[in-house]
């Protein structure tokens, strides 16, 4: 655990199979990151972009370019499971992620199936299964919870979707007798990237929407004490420089969560040694601003959808190019 005393974990947003060779292992053993995640766009710029899958994709001829994709990436999240198993065994995370295929986001049943196969397939108990946060999604988190399957519920950005998350998970424990971690995944910078600039001209303070959005879900999901279940901060690294590059990590530090976070993200945050928790902050505070996005006409709710819909065209996009390529 980065921070024992907070019980809060960094997990590595990133997965290429020379980086888990290597440099994972050493943040590893230096106690920075204590678990990893994956999603559709990282699986893309690893396998495509890097010649540490060549010799694997030369062996995997004459089946689907799904099967082949498959082949890939679960040989790679058996190998992150099986570098962070002695973290699991201590109790310390100690997991990594894998998502179903985007485009199953609106049908129960193919997550459900696909999600059981691929931890089944996997073979390893430390796996979070990833689930998109939709009506179907859902549905299918409470079924894998019940299954005993820990879950990651992904591109989350509203209060509604964390609470429907939280629920099912809820649901899902109701139906077993082990006891199974979860997460949910709020993603905090694509809100601020989208709504920025208009703010800036308007004289409203930037940079802050993404953070009092995750904090008020946060707290919200504290409040509803679902066994084993926390948030995780995701879509923390920073692209505007004026910001420090460890910004969403240190603003979003809180008691009982995990941020994931890109490598150099990381790295820019360890040096700095921030210990201290932000969140909670207060519900006045957060109120004050998104009454100000209001009266200058910006519907929060309606960014909000739209940031939903783009992330999942991004990651069924992703996911399309890596079997178009195969």
């Amino acid at each position: 655990m980065y921070i024992k005393d907070l019980k809060f974990s960094l997990w590595a947003d990133f997965i290429e199979r020379d980086f888990l060779d290597h440099e994972f292992k050493d943040l590893i053993d230096k106690k920075i990151v204590n678990g990893a995640t994956s999603n559709p766009a990282i699986f893309k710029n690893a396998i495509l972009n890097s010649k540490a899958y060549k010799e694997q994709l030369k062996t995997l001829e004459g089946i689907t370019p799904k099967q082949r994709y498959e082949a890939v990436a679960v040989f790679d999240i058996q190998k992150a499971a099986d570098i962070l198993k002695p973290l699991y065994d201590e109790g310390d995370d100690g997991y990594v992620s894998i998502e179903v295929d985007p485009f199953f986001c609106d049908d129960a049943k193919a997550t459900i199936d696909e999600g059981k196969r691929l931890f089944k397939t996997i073979g390893r108990e430390n796996v979070m299964i990833k689930v998109p946060a939709t009506k179907a999604g859902y549905e299918a988190m409470s079924e894998l919870v019940a299954s005993a399957i820990p879950v990651n519920a992904t591109l989350v950005f509203s209060k509604e979707q964390a609470m429907a998350c939280a629920e099912a998970f809820k649901r899902g424990l109701s139906k077993s007798d082990k006891k199974v971690d979860t997460v949910i995944s709020v993603f905090v910078s694509r809100i601020d990237r989208a709504l920025d600039k208009k703010l800036a001209k308007l004289g409203i303070d930037t940079a802050l929407s993404g953070i009092y959005n995750s904090a008020d879900i946060y707290q919200e999901i504290e409040n509803m004490g679902v066994d084993r279940c926390r948030v995780l901060f995701a879509s923390t690294g920073v692209k505007d420089d004026s910001l420090a590059p460890y910004y969403y990590v240190e603003k979003l530090l809180a008691y009982n969560s995990v941020n994931t976070a890109p490598i150099d993200t990381i790295k820019a945050f360890y040096k700095v040694k921030t210990k201290d928790a932000a969140l909670p902050i207060s519900q006045g505070k957060i109120e004050d601003h998104f009454k100000k996005l209001k009266s200058a006409g910006i519907d929060f709710e309606e960014l909000l959808q739209s940031q939903i819909d783009d992330g999942l065209d991004t990651f069924k996009d992703a996911f399309k190019d890596i079997l178009e390529s195969l």
